[in-house]
């Protein structure tokens, strides 16, 4: 059985690292890339400015840092240096089947995907905090592209984005619930 998964999950990673074009190559190596978001969290942070106030806006905000903290170190702390499986790019069996974008492959191992944690995470915990239809669609849409980038670079499996962005949802669901009972207990404004 797992060998089934593991050759399903080669496939999928050869299918889509295959489809790749010089236009799509820059336009994913932009998405995958941590700085290309910030526009994002500007907007973000200033919708939750918005709802909040300014002073109010602190906690969330904080909230969405103890995420990306949180996800990022399970990741890797929990994951990668427990299971130590190679990323593609660095998998002796399938490298040179690889398509790379700018010769960029990350660390040696990729199981799983930060990014996905990462992403996944923020987009649960505003989605949760914001609560608007929208912005959840357009979050979850986010997150789900920046995985689909990783698999595409041919520096991550399916399987180390999907779940890693499970790793990271259930983290930012859980970070939402503490940062609901800190709001509902102690924090004297509403929200």
């Amino acid at each position: 059985m797992l060998e089934w998964i593991e050759n399903l999950d080669r496939a999928i990673l050869l299918a889509v690292n295959g489809f790749n074009n010089p236009a799509l190559d820059g336009f994913m190596y932009w998405v995958s890339g941590e700085k290309s978001w910030f526009p994002l969290y500007a907007v973000l942070f200033y919708f939750l400015y918005k709802k909040f106030g300014f002073k109010a806006s602190f906690l969330p905000i904080f909230f969405v840092g103890m995420t990306v903290a949180a996800t990022d170190q399970a990741s890797v702390q929990l994951f990668k240096n427990v299971f130590l499986r190679y990323r593609p790019c660095h998998n002796l069996e399938i490298q040179n089947l690889i398509h790379l974008v700018n010769d960029h492959c990350g660390g040696m191992y990729g199981f799983v995907s930060s990014h996905a944690a990462n992403t996944f995470g923020v987009a649960t915990i505003l989605s949760l905090i914001l609560q608007k239809r929208i912005w959840t669609i357009l979050l979850i849409s986010w997150a789900s592209l920046n995985c689909y980038s990783r698999v595409y670079l041919g520096v991550h499996f399916p399987l180390d984005v999907f779940c890693g962005g499970l790793l990271g949802g259930g983290i930012g669901y859980a970070l939402y619930h503490v940062y609901s009972l800190l709001v509902e207990k102690i924090v004297p404004f509403n929200h």
